[in-house]
């Protein structure tokens, strides 16, 4: 029988790659999303990562309608950019809310059937700015930096119960938002990356794919980069 698979944020970029590659692998699919749909063959499910309540009423729909959840792979998050002379509190918890505080709270709620089951795959999107840094992210490199410690603590406390917990680590990737940069910001940042190109969302969605295999049931607490070399030494 197919795997149950959660992806959070599943309904653009990243995530909706990730959806896609994980429904023409014939698992069961399903997303949350704050608001449009997820990828044909996906069940949506309205949810915000940052209200335990709506991921509480989502799980519980996952759960009747397709199973619990076997594979989650928490993908939704924000950016809030600005010069930490500039940022506000606001603009700085909100971020850490969303995209570190919203994965813990997505994980929280589905360990509680990985346990049972004595199997499951936690798979935590982050970014090369994690341990890279970027000037104008200090709020975004702190959350993605910090999902590193979620996934390997989590190793340590349920390793020994069939879940592993990874990161994958993406570069810059070509999406909407990195095409809303000017040709002379792009080639400024192609300069930075060995490979000379960004990469494309299903090359992230392939790893992620991999990673919630059998043939990487020995893997856990690791940081995987998809970033053609940019965050080499980090």
């Amino acid at each position: 029988m197919s795997k149950v698979v959660l992806v959070t944020g599943g309904n653009r970029g990243i995530g909706k790659s990730i959806a896609e590659a994980f429904i023409k692998a014939g698992f069961k699919v399903a997303v949350t999303v704050r608001s449009g749909e997820g990828p044909q063959g996906s069940l949506s499910v309205k949810a915000d990562v940052t209200d335990a309540a709506s991921l509480d009423a989502a799980y519980a729909e996952i759960e009747e309608k397709l199973g619990p959840v076997e594979i989650l792979v928490a993908n939704a998050g924000i950016t809030r950019d600005t010069l930490l002379m500039r940022m506000s509190d606001e603009e700085f918890e909100e971020v850490i809310n969303t995209n570190l505080t919203g994965a813990f709270r997505v994980v929280r709620r589905a360990t509680k059937g990985m346990i049972k089951a004595r199997y499951g795959r936690v798979i935590l999107i982050g970014s090369v700015v994690a341990l890279l840094g970027s000037p104008g992210q200090v709020n975004y490199s702190a959350a993605k930096s910090g999902l590193i410690g979620l996934a390997r603590s989590l190793t340590r406390e349920l390793g020994g119960r069939g879940i592993t917990a990874n990161v994958v680590a993406p570069g810059f990737i070509d999406t909407d938002m990195t095409a809303e940069l000017s040709e002379e910001m792009q080639a400024d940042y192609k300069k930075r990356i060995p490979a000379g190109r960004f990469a494309s969302p299903e090359e992230v969605a392939n790893v992620v794919l991999w990673l919630a295999g059998d043939d990487a049931a020995y893997i856990s607490g690791a940081v995987i980069p998809v970033d053609g070399g940019m965050g080499m030494g980090h």
